[in-house]
């Protein structure tokens, strides 16, 4: 914001945006600064980098509250966006618990939540990985018209074979 008496800007004549946004004229810093006072709003510079600078004659408080708004709700989408879920089987999973896990599944892809599914192996069901392997193609049936998975082929990691998905 320009003010009185503000000794960093230097540029005598300057090109005057209205509070309307039509371009009022090239008139001195001087002159801009009477018409912004009798318009009783702040006369803003908006680009320094041109020639001649351009200013704007608007209500920089509102400015300022605008972009922190706009601010607030971008990170308040991105959060959204980046935030992620993980659903968990094993091998010897029952048939009620694996339907309420692929729904819970398909609601957070539903609500726009990147999604993880794992299959963690325990004890002697590592000696049965294709069993595994069985189950996330399975799985990966029903979740994929709903979703894009990250990796085409299941990944063991460890004890754990995952796969990750995101929105479509």
């Amino acid at each position: 914001m320009l003010k009185p008496g503000d000794r960093s800007f230097t540029a005598d004549r300057v090109r005057l945006i209205g509070a309307g946004g039509e371009q009022l004229d090239v008139v001195s810093l001087y002159r801009a600064r009477e018409i912004a006072q009798e318009a009783g709003l702040d006369l803003v510079l908006v680009s320094d980098r041109s020639n001649p600078p351009v200013v704007r004659i608007m209500d920089f408080g509102k400015l300022q509250y605008e972009q922190k708004k706009n601010l607030k709700l971008q990170r308040k989408n991105n959060a959204a966006a980046q935030k992620s879920k993980e659903i968990k089987f094993h091998i010897h999973v029952d048939t009620n618990d694996y339907e309420l896990k692929i729904k819970h599944a398909l609601d957070f892809l539903g609500k726009g939540y990147k999604l993880k599914v794992t299959i963690q192996l325990r004890g002697r069901e590592m000696a049965y990985p294709q069993l595994a392997y069985e189950l996330m193609e399975k799985i990966m049936a029903e979740i994929n018209p709903h979703g894009e998975p990250d990796t085409l082929k299941p990944k063991l990691v460890g004890r754990t074979i995952m796969v990750g998905y995101s929105p479509k």
